[in-house]
């Protein structure tokens, strides 16, 4: 498959950043895309809407359908899901993209906030597929694609935000358990993490502000690699744990520096990236 004319994309908080540049990938192809992320307003430090993105969508090439949805509301979910197969009469990618964060260790870290990452991250990601599964079995090249890390498990992943890994894991854990549970169907189930930092709202704000922004590369990259894994064969491609660069070297990808937000800073590694796993190019400064 060369492309996603045509697919139904239902995509979780995919008003900015990732998941804005996923849809508008999708677009490109003339996909229909549903957004579903909680932000219809204009937030004061964040910019982006569903609707600011589904216009991106429709300049892009695509058909969308922003839905204004909380991933830990079943009902929502359930609601959003019927009207994306009413709109483009079914499903045939859905993208666990919506995330919470919040890097504190266990002392800082208020159950409301543990309560929230894990409702968001953990079961929003297992309630969207829930859900979508019905309509992705009707499907003819099936695919869920969490945005998570490897399940690469060493301490050091944990210690000092141990709230948070547990909330990212667990969407991971949602990768390595419905890959072999939705393999008879033909459902491929893969995750897709950054090399990298990327430049995003939450590197901004939460993480490390214009210096770790300028070392990132742009939402693009997480983008082009989406795309290579939603375009691939869904009884052949599952149940893998991909890192951005090295699956697009591995699929005829050479030039890197087009995704560096500064080329004269070196780049940042992302958390959760296994000290095995090496870039296919270098991360230092290309100028």
């Amino acid at each position: 498959m060369a492309d996603l004319k045509g697919k139904s994309v239902f995509i979780t908080g995919g008003s900015r950043g990732i998941g804005q540049a996923i849809a508008c990938r999708a677009a490109a192809d003339g996909a229909n895309v549903t957004i579903a992320a909680k932000t219809a307003e204009p937030h004061p430090k964040l910019p982006g809407t569903i609707f600011t993105t589904a216009e991106d969508i429709e300049k892009a090439g695509g058909r969308a359908l922003p839905l204004q949805v909380d991933i830990r509301d079943e009902d929502q979910v359930k609601q959003a899901i019927d009207k994306t197969v009413e709109t483009f009469g079914g499903i045939d990618i859905c993208i666990n993209n919506a995330s919470a964060i919040q890097l504190t260790n266990i002392e800082a870290t208020e159950m409301k906030r543990f309560d929230l990452m894990q409702q968001v991250n953990t079961r929003g990601t297992y309630l969207v597929c829930k859900y979508c599964l019905p309509h992705l079995k009707q499907s003819e090249n099936p695919h869920i694609l969490m945005l998570s890390p490897p399940l690469d498990m060493k301490p050091k992943w944990f210690a000092g935000h141990v709230a948070y890994s547990i909330a990212k894991y667990g969407m991971s854990l949602c990768v390595l358990g419905l890959a072999p549970e939705l393999k008879p169907y033909g459902i491929a189930v893969n995750a897709l993490w950054p090399r990298t930092t990327i430049a995003t709202a939450a590197i901004q704000n939460i993480v490390g502000g214009d210096q770790m922004m300028q070392a990132s590369r742009k939402p693009d990259i997480m983008a082009d690699a989406a795309h290579v894994i939603l375009t691939k064969p869904s009884r052949e491609f599952t149940g893998n744990f991909c890192i951005d660069d090295t699956l697009l070297a591995e699929n005829g990808v050479s030039d890197f520096d087009q995704y560096r937000v500064n080329p004269a800073s070196d780049l940042m590694l992302d958390f959760f990236v296994p000290e095995d796993s090496k870039p296919p190019v270098s991360l230092k400064a290309s100028q």
